[in-house]
């Protein structure tokens, strides 16, 4: 006797949400910035910025 799973929506997520997970992860000071087209996410940008410390010598410390 086979067994069917029924999943509630809400318990899979689309591939942009995992996306933009990745996109987060390791990320210190930066942006992730969805693009939306007709109420789907089209394109995931992340721009990551890197800050000095002082006389640019070392990362600032968080």
């Amino acid at each position: 006797m086979s067994e069917t799973i029924i999943q509630n929506k809400s318990d899979v997520q689309p591939d942009w949400v995992r996306l933009v997970q990745q996109k987060v992860e390791g990320l210190r000071y930066g942006v992730v910035q969805l693009v939306v087209h007709d109420g789907r996410v089209t394109q995931i940008e992340r721009t990551e910025k890197t800050r000095l410390g002082p006389a640019g010598r070392e990362p600032a410390a968080d």
